[in-house]
């Protein structure tokens, strides 16, 4: 049963002040792309009523959560012939409770399912079925949003690959993007992540929020508009600019089945490597960090707590980095959508997101207690993390965009931080226009 309270009407609010921010850090505020935004949000509605309210939406819901679990079991099944009960194998030990789950190792698990969607997204990209996907949300980019061919292919290509390899496909027209198409490749490339990773996303989740692969596939998808509208409010198209066609000769080719394979591998063990050596460091400073805080706010507190209220008073044992992302962040997760008593835990993820990076948002988010997120908004908060806008990628961006484009160097590097913003929210935006429709269509 489908209603609607204020919870629903919230978010829509949350879409204006979005766009309001970024017309405010716009090149040029006098161009506003009115026809885009009306283009954008259309295109983010339809495509969640497509998968989620059309008759039938469950079957293939339920078709895309059984090819991840299907992919899941046999990456499961390579990785325990590799690393035997590591990976999820009868253990060579009794165990001490009976009939419990073999344990869960992030490492053995959930990495390895990175190098096979790697490997298959290049054997699909070799028998051009990955090829015409990604021509067909180009062509409803190009139509819909006014892009110009390349961009509007390139933007298509990031909703499936990652930001650096995207750039690749159309790797014969870098050199005639215009300024502002070069910045609209750099923040879809951040709001969106690549199908290596959803996979990952997806398992983590699944354990907590039903149809998790089928919201992880829209989150990304619906966040390419956004990241659209955005990055064209910030950086407009100059007059008579823009608009360079593309003829899907693209530069990304495999000689064979067997070269695809293998060179998937490649990329997918890269990927595995960047991402678990990201995890490592970034937790050990979250827990460096974490450790010095307490002595940092000590003092502060002596000065402070006689002089504020017993509900404001600091509490220096219990500061760590995710409370104050919670209460830096809350107004946000509470504008786009989440009841106010669960904003300060969904605030927290937001930081985290930003800050250090989706993956370990994505964690934290499969490990909240039931009592602390509800259904509802674990569901808005998938949306709202889906997207590689963290700190951490724009040294990504830059090093992938710039090998590619050496002569651009000094331009990629001025626009790299200033696409950090609208690809962040560009993310929220997808989760806001998800909360504001009614409740009951996703159950």
């Amino acid at each position: 049963m489908l209603n609607y309270d204020l919870d629903n009407a919230r978010p829509i609010a949350a879409v204006v002040l979005i766009l309001l921010l970024c017309w405010i850090f716009s090149e040029d505020r006098r161009r506003f792309p009115w026809l885009m935004t009306a283009g954008a949000i259309a295109v983010q509605t339809g495509l969640v009523l497509l998968l989620f309210a059309i008759p039938n939406s469950k079957a293939a819901l339920d078709g895309i959560n059984g090819a991840v679990d299907g992919l899941a079991q046999a990456t499961n099944k390579g990785t325990q012939f590799v690393f035997s009960y590591l990976g999820g194998g009868e253990a060579p030990y009794a165990s001490n409770s009976p009939g419990a789950p073999p344990p869960f190792i992030f490492g053995f698990q959930v990495l390895p399912l990175i190098l096979v969607i790697s490997a298959l997204s290049a054997l699909l990209w070799h028998w051009n079925i990955l090829k015409w996907i990604i021509r067909g949300f180009g062509f409803i980019f190009e139509k819909t949003m006014g892009l110009g061919g390349a961009s509007a292919t390139a933007t298509a290509a990031n909703i499936f690959m990652g930001m650096v390899e995207s750039p690749i496909v159309i790797k014969a027209y870098l050199d005639k993007l215009t300024r502002s198409e070069l910045f609209l490749m750099m923040v879809v490339g951040l709001a969106t992540v690549a199908g290596s990773t959803m996979v990952a996303y997806a398992t983590i989740l699944a354990p907590t929020l039903p149809n998790a692969a089928g919201h992880v596939l829209v989150a990304s998808i619906i966040s390419a508009p956004a990241g659209i509208l955005l990055a064209r409010i910030m950086v407009p198209e100059k007059k008579g600019d823009g608009g360079v066609g593309v003829d899907y000769t693209s530069e990304l080719r495999y000689d064979s089945s067997m070269d695809a394979i293998t060179k998937g591998v490649q990329d997918g063990f890269m990927v595995i490597v960047n991402v678990a050596a990201m995890l490592i460091v970034f937790v050990a400073f979250v827990w460096i960090i974490n450790g010095i805080l307490p002595t940092v706010l000590t003092p502060v507190a002596l000065l402070l707590n006689p002089m504020l209220p017993d509900s404001l008073d600091i509490h220096p044992a219990a500061a760590t980095l995710q409370v104050i992302f919670g209460y830096v962040f809350a107004p946000l997760a509470w504008i786009i959508g989440i009841p106010a008593n669960e904003a300060q835990a969904a605030g927290g993820l937001l930081g985290v997101k930003l800050f250090l990076t989706e993956f370990i948002a994505f964690i934290d988010l499969g490990s909240v207690p039931e009592g602390v997120l509800s259904e509802r908004s674990r569901m808005i908060m998938t949306y709202a993390l889906c997207g590689f806008a963290n700190v951490a990628s724009i040294g990504i961006m830059v090093g992938g965009m710039t090998s590619l484009m050496p002569a651009r160097r000094p331009e990629i590097l001025a626009l790299a931080w200033k696409s950090l913003m609208p690809g962040f929210l560009a993310t929220c935006m997808a989760a806001a226009v998800v909360a504001a429709l009614p409740r009951g269509m996703f159950g």
